[in-house]
């Protein structure tokens, strides 16, 4: 006995036998401004293009005749549908926050003192004079170097900084790169992707903006492109614009290296380069990007450089004196 035609919404793939039931729907999601069009729809329609890759779907974009908002409509199968119209609703919540954040500014860098106010935590303010001056420095330049040893908050300022710049509208967004360079043990392969070998390296910047920002916040900001944390091999080719640039670890760099970032920087952008040169871990005594970097750009016009002692740790009060003992014996 032959099979019965197909019921309507039904579609059929290759023989009667192997015929699948697949109910159709469509969606629609208006999109209210040019800030969440670019980032549902991306460069040239690249990320709506994925999205149709990655659930099956067709999406059409319908702009509004003011050319200031849109509507897109999403048609499929109906998991898929529903699948493609969580994940953009959950990419315009997200720009929201990030809008959210950029405009909430004032109308100096800082507050009373404070560079900047996290959600949930104590407002960040330099607390010794050189971390005072430091962030005055990096307002007043284009690039600063700093060194110094661990716990004078050369990091955690430089991440506060950059959160600052981007609430003002001073730059478009936040880049932080570290080398990745093992410290003075192998860890062998790591497990995972890409992302899950280097994550390890780049936890202390994470850890700084989470603290700052939240988790939510956090991961607004990196899923929207605005906040980018990539290791130091990443960036060869790259030219960096309207941006506030952040090397951390930058002893651990080699010369060549140093050259390659410092002429990343593009036009409106800022970079600040941090490192302690107490602790390189390069391999065979290689010489540091940053200690050449030190000596050939001081007393160029635009260039600051800024030197931290044990007076500036803020850590635990017994980090300082183990800094002072180390330093007592490098002297013998």
């Amino acid at each position: 006995m032959p099979f019965p035609p197909p019921l309507a919404g039904e579609r059929v793939r290759g023989s009667a036998k192997r015929r699948e039931k697949i109910l159709t729907m469509i969606k629609k999601i208006k999109l209210k401004d040019k800030d969440e069009i670019f980032l549902v729809l991306g460069e040239q329609d690249s990320r709506l293009r994925a999205l149709e890759k990655e659930f099956k779907v067709e999406i059409f974009a319908r702009y509004n005749s003011d050319g200031d908002g849109a509507e897109i409509s999403l048609s499929g199968p109906n998991s898929r549908v529903d699948k493609a119209f969580h994940k953009i609703k959950k990419i315009i919540e997200n720009t929201e926050t990030v809008v959210t954040l950029q405009r909430t500014s004032h109308a100096k860098p800082f507050d009373n003192g404070v560079i900047f106010y996290p959600p949930h935590n104590a407002p960040v303010k330099p607390r010794t004079k050189n971390q005072q001056k430091y962030i005055e420095t990096i307002f007043e330049n284009d690039m600063v170097i700093s060194v110094g040893p661990a716990g004078t908050g050369k990091t955690f300022l430089a991440c506060a900084c950059a959160l600052r710049a981007l609430e003002l509208g001073m730059v478009g967004r936040i880049i932080v790169s570290r080398p990745i360079v093992e410290a003075g043990e192998k860890l062998g392969f790591l497990p995972g992707d890409i992302d899950e070998k280097v994550d390890p390296y780049l936890r202390p910047v994470y850890d700084a903006f989470g603290a700052m920002l939240g988790a939510e916040k956090f991961r607004a900001l990196k899923y929207s492109s605005t906040l980018e944390i990539v290791p130091l091999a990443y960036m060869r080719g790259r030219t960096l614009e309207n941006a506030f640039i952040i090397l951390d670890e930058a002893q651990n760099t080699l010369p060549e290296q140093m050259k390659m970032f410092l002429t990343r920087m593009g036009a409106n952008s800022r970079m600040i380069i941090n490192g302690d040169l107490t602790q390189i871990d390069l391999p065979f005594k290689k010489e540091s990007g940053l200690s050449v970097a030190v000596k050939i750009l001081r007393g160029i016009e635009g260039i600051s450089i800024m030197e931290f002692t044990a007076e500036d740790v803020v850590r635990h009060p017994l980090v300082k004196e183990i800094l002072s003992a180390y330093d007592r014996l490098e002297k013998k």
